[in-house]
């Protein structure tokens, strides 16, 4: 089951259904099934305070997943930070829509068993988010 939170955050204008469609079509894409996974929108202020509390990091981020995969069944808990998205697109110039999609499917690969810490592995996650997002954009 896939679910979808807020703390302290307007909940963005997500197509529940389609997108939890599209997270199960991307895990199974990689040999994954989907178990429990809890989205929680929030602030900058609250991805703080989860970086800090539980990974002892002092910085901002757009994204933190907890992972409780067991097996082939992905499961996790995973903090967004909407306003770090926000600023990110911003940035980037894309569209929210677009980059909130990217950083959804971001938590799904790492709960895949995809990293993002060194070059390459950097490198093979964004090929894996541009994949999934095609796959996305696809659908539509």
């Amino acid at each position: 089951m896939i679910t979808f939170q807020t703390i302290d955050v307007k909940r963005p204008a997500i197509k529940a259904r389609e997108c939890s469609a599209w997270i199960k079509h991307v895990a199974a894409s990689h040999g994954r099934k989907v178990g429990e996974i809890a989205y929680i929108f929030c602030s900058d202020a609250k991805i703080l305070e989860v970086n800090r509390q539980y990974l002892e990091h002092d910085y901002y981020t757009d994204i933190i997943t907890f992972d409780y995969t067991e097996g082939d069944v992905i499961s996790g808990d995973i903090f967004i930070s909407i306003d770090t998205v926000s600023s990110n697109a911003a940035e980037l110039g894309i569209g929210f829509d677009k980059e909130l999609r990217r950083i959804i499917i971001h938590g799904i690969l790492h709960l895949c068993g995809f990293k993002d810490k060194q070059p390459d592995d950097k490198a093979e996650m964004t090929r894996q988010e541009d994949a999934a997002l095609q796959l996305l954009d696809n659908k539509n």
